[in-house]
């Protein structure tokens, strides 16, 4: 994790809502996201942070409210634009998104072939073994996803995000179905993403373990608001039965 966080906001939300239905998910919340940072929104499922991750990607369109990345207001941009803007984001999916029919290579080739065509064989090659050696997974290159781990699936979905180096990740429970020694595994290597890449990260996780191991800063989502900001230790330290009940229900270990 940074210490050293320079006040810049990379993503900025106010008031955004969001409804499915009679189910209003996001009620009004607002959020700064500052360079160079990792957030971690946590809260249960249900709460309402995958829903809030896919609207700073533009996956998903708030009912009210601004939403800014990247100096650009997402809700005015045309698709062209939109995408070119993706292109500065990477999206870590909880189930890491790979394509079973092709190989570890072809996966991480396949971003680039798409956004990058002007890239040329050498420089495409260069540019999957440096991803696969910063996730360590480098004598995968030829495996298939079906032959991988659920961590090593998770080190390369990862990967493929990184391969377009871009400025903004967003990881949406990046411990999922891990146990706990491959759960660490993630988590120091979301840090060291942070400090080889300059990105700054958004990580939805409901795991404290993560929160806790990642979180330059931390926030609290309950039945679509904040309760509490800050750094782990001080979002934990009120009297919110909500927090405390939170917590509670989870195991952490402390180092």
């Amino acid at each position: 994790m940074t210490d050293t966080i320079h006040k810049e906001p990379v993503i900025r939300l106010r008031n955004i809502r969001k409804r499915f239905g009679s189910l209003e998910v996001l009620k009004g919340v607002d959020l700064d996201v500052y360079k160079g940072e990792n957030l971690v929104v946590l809260g249960r499922s249900g709460s309402g942070k995958s829903v809030l991750i896919k609207i700073i990607a533009g996956m998903l369109t708030p009912d009210t409210g601004s939403v800014t990345v990247l100096g650009e207001d997402i809700r005015s941009l045309r698709p062209r634009d939109l995408q070119a803007l993706r292109t500065r984001i990477g999206f870590s999916f909880q189930s890491s998104a790979l394509y079973d029919g092709m190989n570890v290579r072809a996966n991480l080739e396949f971003p680039l072939v798409r956004n990058k065509r002007h890239l040329g064989r050498k420089e495409i090659d260069a540019a999957v073994a440096r991803v696969l050696e910063d996730v360590g997974l480098s004598q995968t290159i030829d495996q298939m996803p079906s032959q991988l781990s659920g961590g090593q699936k998770k080190r390369i979905g990862i990967a493929r995000t990184l391969i377009l180096q871009p400025e903004i990740m967003l990881y949406d429970e990046p411990t999922a179905g891990l146990d706990p020694v491959t759960s660490a595994n993630i988590n120091e290597l979301i840090n060291e993403v942070q400090e080889q890449y300059n990105t700054s990260s958004v990580i939805i996780t409901h795991d404290l373990t993560c929160a806790k191991a990642t979180g330059d800063r931390v926030v609290m989502l309950s039945e679509g608001c904040f309760l509490r900001q800050g750094s782990f230790e001080e979002v934990f330290a009120g009297d919110d039965a909500r927090v405390k009940d939170f917590y509670n229900y989870n195991f952490i270990s402390t180092p």
